[in-house]
């Protein structure tokens, strides 16, 4: 079966870097929509050269696009871009505020000729006293309270993924995708912001309710104080690692029965769940030496068989391999501008039983310039002019 394509007949317009801007166009374009990545000539967007930990950011969110390189420094080129931008349906950008609009591409001037546009602004803050901040994942990561959550006490530490980005881009799809929908009832268009402080800040509402519900402040996750009865990462004998959960009443019997541990379900101090949660330094030590005399894969069996919570302690290179990702549609094949074939995940979500993506490779900077404003009506000579002017790549 074809990949789902709800938004095709949309076409987006760019402007975007990093992760956060590339996880809304990435998402758009998994989805069915054509994608018109603008990037600076000649040499293309900077995120295609990072390195360290930014060297999986412009193939893990960089798919699905037309690449179209100009120079919008030069009349022509930015010519080329408005005319492009009076057809669109939306256009994404995440540089500094008022940058846009410098440059002659902000929602005001945009709009003016082109009413039905959406235009996303994708931001460290939204509009407040925070607005004119430099903004990046880790900054509001450290700000917001998920670096402390996150580390051990006294020593903050931020989240082992650009997670603050990536949910601040389908955050921001979500306001694209309600103002399209807005501008099938009204005609008009409207604009968007999504900012990253505002995200850590949702996360983070769990541990503010629990602050005001029990009047104090809760400490990171790494000091236990867990809510559930079992709740752990426990050893095997292969050497290996195991999260297990026991976390209603119905399932602690089945699971001291399966495990030898007859008489922790036969204790009446033992009972109910808070009981158990009350005396895991009683519990706990019982449990892990009866689950360690399994190997890791015995182990994940019986707590399936169970239908137990469980999981093993995994490592990002291992989800190339993994069997459901596999054998659901959950990886999306690639290949690297230099033709390397790669396989990254697609989209969290199913659309009639079908995961969306996979419908374009990451494109060499440029690659799609000429076609483009093919389509828009240049002459081969005016665009053959473009490339010896420094205006167009491609």
């Amino acid at each position: 079966m074809t990949s789902p394509t709800p938004l095709a007949g949309i076409r987006v317009l760019e402007f975007t870097h990093m992760v956060m801007g590339p996880t809304v166009g990435m998402t758009l374009a998994d989805l069915g929509a054509e994608v018109i990545k603008v990037e600076p000539a000649p040499a293309g967007d900077s995120t295609r050269r990072l390195t360290g930990s930014g060297t999986g950011f412009y193939a893990a969110f960089g798919r699905g696009r037309r690449s179209l390189c100009v120079d919008l420094k030069q009349p022509e080129g930015l010519a080329l871009v408005q005319k492009l931008a009076a057809k669109a349906d939306v256009v994404v950008e995440n540089f500094r505020p008022g940058a846009m609009a410098k440059l002659g591409l902000g929602y005001a001037q945009l709009s003016a000729t082109n009413p039905g546009l959406v235009y996303c602004s994708c931001k460290g803050f939204l509009p407040g006293p925070y607005e004119h901040r430099t903004a990046l994942d880790e900054v509001v990561q450290m700000m917001g309270g998920l670096a402390y959550m996150t580390g051990l006490e006294g020593r903050p530490l931020r989240a082992g993924s650009s997670v603050i980005d990536i949910m601040g881009g389908l955050s921001a799809v979500i306001g694209i995708l309600s103002a399209l929908t807005e501008r099938q009832r009204t005609g008009q268009g409207g604009e968007i912001q999504a900012g990253l402080f505002e995200t850590v800040a949702l996360l983070m509402a769990q541990h503010m309710a629990q602050t005001k519900i029990t009047g104090q402040a809760p400490p990171p996750m790494s000091v236990r104080r867990p809510a559930w009865p079992v709740y752990d990462i426990f050893a095997t004998s292969d050497g290996g690692q195991v999260f297990v959960g026991v976390v209603t009443d119905t399932q602690w019997p089945a699971f001291c029965a399966a495990f030898g541990l007859e008489d922790l379900a036969a204790d009446a101090s033992l009972a109910t769940k808070q009981q158990r949660v009350e005396r895991r330094d009683h519990t706990i030590p019982r449990i892990a030496a009866a689950l360690a005399a399994y190997t890791k894969p015995e182990l994940m069996a019986k707590c399936e068989a169970l239908g137990l919570p469980f999981a093993p302690i995994g490592k990002p290179a291992d989800l190339f391999e993994d069997p459901h990702l596999l054998g659901s549609g959950g990886l999306v094949p690639l290949h690297l501008p230099d033709g390397t074939p790669i396989d990254l995940p697609a989209l969290p979500v199913a659309i009639d039983g079908v995961r969306p993506g996979g419908t374009g490779d990451l494109r060499p900077p440029g690659a799609d310039g000429a076609a483009i404003a093919a389509e828009l009506g240049y002459s081969e000579a005016e665009i053959a002019a473009l490339r010896e002017s420094g205006a167009l790549t491609g």
